[in-house]
Protein backbone atom coordinates (compact mmCIF):
# COMPACT_ATOMS: atom_id res chain seq x y z
CA UNK A 1 0.00 0.00 0.00
CA UNK A 2 1.49 3.47 -1.20
CA UNK A 3 -0.02 6.52 -0.80
CA UNK A 4 1.70 10.07 -0.65
CA UNK A 5 0.77 13.57 0.97
CA UNK A 6 2.16 17.30 1.01
CA UNK A 7 3.41 18.63 4.49
CA UNK A 8 1.52 22.18 4.38
CA UNK A 9 2.79 25.71 5.26
CA UNK A 10 2.00 25.01 8.90
CA UNK A 11 4.09 21.77 8.81
CA UNK A 12 1.39 18.95 9.67
CA UNK A 13 1.00 15.93 6.99
CA UNK A 14 -2.45 14.16 6.95
CA UNK A 15 -1.98 10.64 7.01
CA UNK A 16 -4.35 9.28 3.79
CA UNK A 17 -7.29 7.78 4.90
CA UNK A 18 -6.28 4.39 3.41
CA UNK A 19 -3.46 4.07 5.43
CA UNK A 20 -5.18 4.99 8.68
CA UNK A 21 -8.07 2.74 7.80
CA UNK A 22 -5.76 0.32 7.21
CA UNK A 23 -3.50 -0.04 10.11
CA UNK A 24 -6.45 1.02 12.50
CA UNK A 25 -5.42 4.53 13.50
CA UNK A 26 -8.26 7.01 15.00
CA UNK A 27 -8.50 10.97 15.17
CA UNK A 28 -6.77 12.04 18.19
CA UNK A 29 -4.64 9.54 18.65
CA UNK A 30 -0.93 10.56 19.98
CA UNK A 31 1.93 9.21 18.04
CA UNK A 32 5.43 9.80 18.12
CA UNK A 33 7.67 10.87 14.98
CA UNK A 34 11.10 9.27 14.31
CA UNK A 35 13.63 10.55 12.49
CA UNK A 36 14.93 7.99 10.30
CA UNK A 37 17.96 8.17 7.49
CA UNK A 38 16.00 8.80 4.43
CA UNK A 39 12.66 10.28 6.08
CA UNK A 40 10.59 9.43 9.52
CA UNK A 41 8.52 7.03 11.10
CA UNK A 42 5.19 7.60 12.86
CA UNK A 43 3.73 4.72 15.62
CA UNK A 44 1.29 4.85 17.74
CA UNK A 45 2.15 5.78 21.41
CA UNK A 46 0.28 3.10 23.29
CA UNK A 47 -1.62 3.84 26.40
CA UNK A 48 0.13 3.35 29.93
CA UNK A 49 -2.65 0.41 30.83
CA UNK A 50 -1.76 -1.42 27.71
CA UNK A 51 2.29 -1.63 29.29
CA UNK A 52 1.39 -2.72 32.75
CA UNK A 53 2.82 -6.06 33.28
CA UNK A 54 4.74 -5.97 29.99
CA UNK A 55 8.31 -6.48 31.18
CA UNK A 56 7.31 -8.77 34.12
CA UNK A 57 10.03 -11.52 34.75
CA UNK A 58 12.49 -9.51 32.71
CA UNK A 59 16.42 -9.40 34.23
CA UNK A 60 17.32 -6.05 34.41
CA UNK A 61 20.78 -6.61 35.10
CA UNK A 62 23.28 -5.54 32.73
CA UNK A 63 20.45 -4.07 30.45
CA UNK A 64 22.21 -0.33 30.58
CA UNK A 65 25.10 1.55 31.81
CA UNK A 66 24.34 3.20 35.56
CA UNK A 67 26.57 5.16 37.33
Amino acid sequence: MAATTILSPTDEIEIPEVVRSARGRKPGQTCAVVPKSSGVLIVPVPLKERLAGLAKGADPRGYRDRA
